[in-house]
């Protein structure tokens, strides 16, 4: 088997020129250098990057016109790298973070070319002082996150796309703009039949923070989770996983109401607008998520 050619896509609103600059330079010292760089300007102008940083491979910038998110802008990389038509898997970055150790493409290279039915590889992200929040687990329970195998998601933060998987299932949820388009990617890829592996030995180094520093948060959170269900569980399971989540929200957030308003207010926006088309997975991905230790319903 042909092994893999990988790109490496990287989507920034401008606002972190110093981190862009490190994460790049963290590129460029893989022992695998990538046979293609995109990075896209969500709403903003792009330096020229090959001017000030010596980078691998074939550099391409995609300036957009307006922030249309971020699955929105890595939505955009990947329709430059279709068009390119010589890429097998992105290996997608956020803007602040950085690559710990320099055989990590190299090492995503492997794991897509030992297992032809591998779609997502998530990374493990740590942060600057080399701890891996809770949050950042992509399983349930206690499990460390050292302990890599097939989960049911993957981290926005560090992964990578086998674009065959794309072709077939989809691009991101872009009206989604930020919150849960992980999930709905990963619950399309699992109906398809497509595997997703945590693998830890991939390092990202990102800031610690908290989803919530965003203003829209709590808003769009409830909304895309409506979304969501509405969008790919089987109808019996939706309530469900609504009231769980509902119960969940109030405990989490019994002692703010601002936080609370807003959620309950983009939960009533999940239900009245349209959530986009419904294709909701079959009973066995029901079975093979709860299998792998996650139902869809948590």
């Amino acid at each position: 088997m042909r092994e893999p050619r990988l790109a490496v896509a990287v989507v920034t609103m401008g606002d972190r020129p110093d981190e862009v600059d490190a994460l790049l330079e963290s590129v460029a010292k893989q022992d695998l250098p990538p046979e293609r760089i995109v990075i896209v300007g969500n709403g903003c102008p792009l330096p020229d990057f090959t001017e000030r940083l010596s980078l691998p491979g074939r550099v391409t910038t995609v300036e957009l016109d307006e922030n249309v998110g971020c699955p929105g802008g890595r939505n955009a990389a990947i329709a430059r790298l279709r068009a390119f038509g010589d890429i097998d898997v992105v290996v997608e970055l956020d803007d602040d973070g950085l690559l710990v150790g320099t055989g990590v493409l190299r090492r995503v290279r492997e794991l897509y070319a030992a297992d032809d039915r591998l779609g997502i590889v998530g990374f493990r992200i740590a942060d600057e002082h080399g701890e891996t929040q809770r949050r950042h687990v992509p399983r349930l329970g206690a499990a460390g996150p050292l302990r890599g195998g097939y989960v049911t998601g993957f981290l926005g933060g560090g992964h990578a796309l086998r674009m065959a998987m794309l072709d077939g299932i989809g691009d991101w949820p872009a009206e989604f703009f930020f919150a849960h388009e992980e999930t709905d990617l990963a619950w399309r890829a699992a109906d398809a039949g497509w595997r997703i592996l945590y693998a830890p030995e991939l390092l990202l180094r990102h800031p610690r923070t908290s989803p919530a520093r965003h203003a829209i948060y709590h808003r769009v959170n409830a909304r895309n989770r409506v979304w969501l269900v509405r969008r790919r569980l089987p109808l019996p399971l939706v309530p469900v996983h609504l009231t769980v989540w509902v119960l969940l929200t109030v405990v989490r957030n019994r002692s703010s109401p601002g936080a609370l308003r807003a959620w309950f207010g983009g939960f009533a926006e999940g239900v009245r607008e349209p959530a986009g088309e419904r294709r909701p997975m079959r009973w066995r991905t029901v079975w093979r998520l709860s299998r792998l230790g996650r139902p869809p319903v948590m």
